[in-house]
């Protein structure tokens, strides 16, 4: 199965806020008056205004995602059709994930009494009913593109190759930490779009596993010990449920899980 992506050019853009707009009633998140311009909790996609150019900021989907690879409670998956998406009943909170990110993207909903960690998913439940992503289907200029990760970059390659004055000459996504679903296109150097500068194309989490796998006795018991916890944190929640209904005089809800 190909995997899917976006491929947003940058030079397209007019910033007028349908995308971010889109993925706010796509996944249920607040109504705001204006486009967000920083990702958090509420904000899975946000545009700026970077060096007069328009520049959406969201999760770029790695095709070796680092928060993957450090969760250890596998609350992170990369999906065969390309988007990374997160199991809140697994996630026991340790915020690994941020820290790992490459791009900085995973936020933590630090004012809920039951926080999670929220992002982009692509649209996965869109996706697996053959359906474009929100904001690539809502975008009015074709700044943001859907469709298979290869012909996307065979787009881009094809855009430069017919333009090569307006624009910077490289795919951002192609090849960083191994490559992305999302891609972008720009007519100056990404780094003054503010995106991390000199990123390396190989993939994070073989430096993870290179350090890990010099730890075999730590990562064990230290994976021992967070299972436990995680166990515990979930048996806790469940006896204050049961609880709490019996006091009301009624049987628990089942909770439901994110797909």
């Amino acid at each position: 199965m190909a995997k899917k992506g976006m491929l947003i050019d940058v030079t397209l853009c007019v910033g007028c806020g349908s995308c971010v707009e889109a993925c706010r009633t796509a996944n249920g998140l607040p109504k705001k008056d204006k486009p967000s311009t920083v990702l958090d909790a509420e904000n899975y996609c946000s545009l700026q205004e970077r060096e007069g150019r328009n520049v959406r900021r969201l999760c770029m989907h790695c095709e070796n995602p680092t928060c993957v690879s450090v969760c250890p409670v596998g609350a992170f998956q990369k999906t065969s059709l390309g988007p990374v998406i997160y199991d809140v009943d697994r996630c026991m909170g340790c915020r690994y994930c941020m820290v790992a990110c490459p791009w900085d993207v995973p936020k933590y909903e630090w004012s809920k009494a039951v926080p999670r960690v929220r992002k982009c998913i692509l649209c996965y439940p869109r996706l697996k009913e053959g359906k474009p992503t929100a904001c690539s289907e809502a975008c009015p200029t074709g700044a943001t593109k859907f469709g298979d990760r290869q012909d996307l970059i065979a787009e881009a390659r094809s855009r430069i190759a017919a333009d090569p004055k307006k624009y910077e000459g490289t795919i951002l996504g192609e090849r960083e930490v191994g490559g992305t679903s999302v891609l972008f296109l720009a007519d100056i150097a990404f780094a003054k779009l503010g995106f991390p500068a000199d990123l390396p194309q190989e993939k994070l989490p073989e430096r993870t596993h290179q350090v890990l796998s010099k730890l075999p006795g730590v990562i064990l018991v230290g994976g021992a010990f967070l299972y436990g916890m995680h166990w515990l944190t979930d048996r806790k929640n469940e006896i204050a449920l049961e609880a709490s209904a019996e006091r009301a005089g009624r049987r628990p809800c089942a909770h439901n899980s994110e797909s």
